[in-house]
């Protein structure tokens, strides 16, 4: 009697998933470290500049501005608002509902205050946007250009942001692992954490534009290559991901107005906090203001970022990033908000250091070294500073 045929149980792939995972974590071991030691450096710096002025550091960090609107919000929801002396009213469905949701999440699962919850989520998304950092500068120039990356970002000057209850940490890993994926060709996984990326923060616009821009210009090349057979159907996974990626913004819009009763309530909600697009005529009313040496110092940096976005192009950077990047600038720059706000909102365009991160590269390890120290005591100088009273990020 022939012996029976039994078709081998397929591996499981769960110990796979977990082994790629663990060498993903160590080759990225070095970044996270590099970053969180050049966090770490601010934080100190904070605490012994508080603690000079007797102030409490943590509360700095997540107790005041915006941090305040988005932990109201995870323990009320939304529906506050208030009157400003001059009229003006401040609704807090300006404000994005992820972060809050997060916070409100963590404080119901750990001992954590929702403040500290917060905090907790602004550090944890902090090494997540390191890791994503990282694993765009390592696919597109090395390992050391990856570690580089993640540590110029974590020593940017107003990078005490970071280490706040704010959105940036969390905007810039779910952008950062959306173009990652996007780079790797996983459209579906980009379209998802864009939607995530629209829950966070309106300059989740940027994002879904680079998606766009990316998508358009992949067709077109087909379509002029020739390869016009099934052109659709070839890139259906890349169109489901374009079109997967304004949805978080999209439901936050809708939200909004069905909440106020109006199509456009959304955008008037932003005008409101000063948030409209003027095209750049607050900025430019904001140097002309200035007196010269301030005006010039000013128009310098903006040639200085000029500059970076020139390099970009230059190195043929990758047409997601590129976009993004390009994106965040412009959409920081054209609105009419507080000006004081605009290096805190260019921060999540992580691919402008790229240029400066390959600069570094070419000095010896001693050279680099001393380089980012030296950027990381200016950084937490400056937050320190910053924090301890001079105005808002």
């Amino acid at each position: 009697m022939p012996a029976l045929q039994t078709r081998p149980r397929p591996a499981d792939p769960a110990p796979r998933r977990r082994n790629r995972a663990a060498a993903a974590l160590a080759a990225a071991a070095p970044a996270l470290a590099a970053y969180a030691a050049v966090r770490l450096v601010g934080l100190v710096v904070l605490q012994m500049w508080a603690s000079a002025e007797g102030k409490d550091a943590l509360h700095l960090l997540g107790g005041r501005w915006d941090s305040v609107w988005y932990q109201r919000i995870a323990e009320n929801g939304y529906g506050y608002t208030v009157t400003l002396p001059n009229g003006g009213i401040h609704p807090d469905l300006a404000f994005f509902p992820l972060l809050p949701a997060l916070e409100r999440a963590l404080a119901a699962l750990t001992p954590l205050t929702v403040q500290g919850a917060g905090v907790t989520v602004a550090w944890v998304a902090g090494l997540a946007a390191a890791w994503g950092i990282f694993a765009v500068g390592a696919r597109l120039h090395g390992r050391r250009a990856g570690v580089v990356l993640a540590v110029l970002w974590g020593v940017y000057p107003t990078a005490f942001v970071q280490s706040m209850a704010y959105t940036e940490t969390l905007f810039t890993a779910l952008a950062a692992w959306a173009l990652y994926a996007v780079l790797r060709d996983r459209w579906i996984v980009a379209g998802t954490l864009c939607v995530l990326a629209g829950l966070t923060r309106p300059s989740a616009a940027a994002l879904i534009a680079a998606l766009a821009v990316t998508a358009a210009a992949t067709l077109v090349r087909e379509y002029r290559a020739g390869d016009r057979e099934d052109l659709l159907r070839r890139n259906a996974r890349m169109l489901s991901g374009v079109c997967l990626a304004p949805l978080g913004w999209l439901a936050h819009v809708v939200f909004v107005a069905v909440r106020q009763g109006s199509p456009f309530a959304y955008f008037e909600v932003q005008a409101q906090w000063g948030n409209s697009i003027d095209g750049g005529r607050a900025l430019a009313a904001f140097v002309l203001g200035l007196p010269l040496p301030a005006a010039l110092g000013l128009c310098t940096a903006l040639g200085l970022l000029g500059w970076l976005v020139f390099l970009c192009v230059r190195l043929r950077q990758p047409l997601p990033l590129l976009a993004y990047g390009i994106a965040i600038v412009v959409v920081s720059l054209i609105g009419s908000g507080y000006f004081g706000s605009r290096p805190r909102l260019m921060m999540p365009a992580f691919p402008l250091l790229l240029p400066p991160a390959l600069a570094l590269l070419r000095l010896r390890t001693a050279g680099t070294a001393a380089a980012v120290t030296v950027l990381a005591l200016a950084s937490a100088g400056y937050g320190a500073w910053t924090l301890l009273g001079t105005g808002p990020p």
